[in-house]
């Protein structure tokens, strides 16, 4: 790693530190204050697409031409592996920073098997899911292996998407349909 690219990991390192200091102070000070709402908005489009809003952010999904889609942007489940991977690049930085662990590279695979007779209804002992997802994680940096083991575990106890694939969530669901004719 060069100077420059040490100095904006150590710039970014504090900034995250400041982070998790802050938001510790104000959650001890109000813990309904630890309480996020995270949300999104979309709409079907031509064929298989959806067009997601997410904040500021538009964000495209299709499935491949196999499942009738045409390609043109990933497919949900591929989506949601992307979402995991995000997550622990997102929460190793965090924790590495938190835990004082020079962390100078985090790369991470990600692959899902899926059966789609659950998503087609062929057999009703295949769940709609993934079966099994494994991800890779790469980390580079100068500690000791030991602490980069400390890191994983402590990342694999706090990824909120890792927690997500790991435990059932409660999820509701209000249809709401147009007036009848």
């Amino acid at each position: 790693m060069s100077t420059a690219e040490t100095v904006r990991s150590s710039d970014r390192d504090q900034a995250l530190r400041a982070i998790v200091e802050a938001t510790s102070a104000a959650i001890a000070d109000d813990p309904d204050k630890a309480h996020a709402r995270f949300g999104a908005t979309g709409a079907g489009g031509d064929g298989l697409r959806t067009e997601i809003r997410i904040g500021g952010h538009t964000v495209l999904v299709d499935e491949p031409p196999a499942l009738g889609g045409d390609g043109a942007a990933p497919n949900p489940v591929e989506n949601a592996l992307a979402g995991l991977l995000s997550c622990q690049v997102v929460t190793y930085r965090f924790w590495a920073a938190k835990l004082g662990i020079p962390l100078d590279g985090v790369r991470i695979d990600v692959e899902g098997d899926l059966d789609v007779r659950g998503f087609f209804g062929l057999d009703s002992a295949v769940r709609p899911g993934f079966a099994e997802v494994r991800l890779r994680v790469t980390l580079d940096g100068p500690a000791a292996r030991e602490r980069y083991r400390e890191l994983a575990a402590a990342v694999d106890q706090h990824c909120p998407v890792l927690d997500l694939f790991r435990n059932a969530t409660p999820v509701s669901t209000r249809l709401v349909t147009g007036e009848a004719g």
